[in-house]
């Protein structure tokens, strides 16, 4: 599964709901600003024009944009490393400040049920959409971009019936 994929899966509403957590400050200290910026079309990248420009960033995931899906996810990620230390943290999967070595094999550390385990740990002290997407991108790096899209028990249930 690809990014852009991922964010089609969980949908819109998170897509605006993860859009709306970045934090300019992270951005900067990750020097992830300029790129992210250039990246989408413009002059001045704050939570404001973030906002204004989701609809079009929408259709550009929808359209398959894999270049801005990558460089959204980090975005993301960045902004909220505590989230990404905690589930790793509570997974036991080994990492450097919210980092891993691409060599690593996660999947060692990745037990079956994983996903709703991590998913029931977190989904109320964290953006619930947050702590899909990090779920769902982790599996993706776990598994070369082979695993599915994971919703929760009760939601994927609901889409079944």
């Amino acid at each position: 599964m690809l990014l852009h994929e991922i964010y089609q899966g969980l949908g819109e509403a998170r897509f605006r709901d993860l859009l709306g957590q970045v934090s300019m400050g992270r951005l900067k200290t990750y020097q992830l600003y300029e790129p992210l910026k250039v990246r989408l079309h413009l002059n001045k990248l704050n939570a404001e024009t973030l906002k204004k420009i989701t609809p079009r960033l929408w259709e550009r995931i929808t359209g398959g944009d894999e270049e801005m899906a990558t460089e959204l996810a980090q975005a993301v990620l960045v902004t909220k490393l505590d989230v990404v230390m905690d589930v790793l943290d509570y997974l036991g999967v080994p990492h450097n400040e919210g980092f891993f070595d691409k060599d690593a094999k996660l999947m060692e550390h990745l037990p079956e049920g994983w996903e709703q385990k991590a998913y029931d740990a977190f989904h109320t002290k964290y953006s619930p959409a947050l702590v899909l997407f990090y779920i769902n991108h982790l599996a993706k790096e776990a598994t070369d971009g082979t695993a599915a899209l994971f919703l929760p028990a009760t939601e994927a249930a609901a889409t079944k019936a």
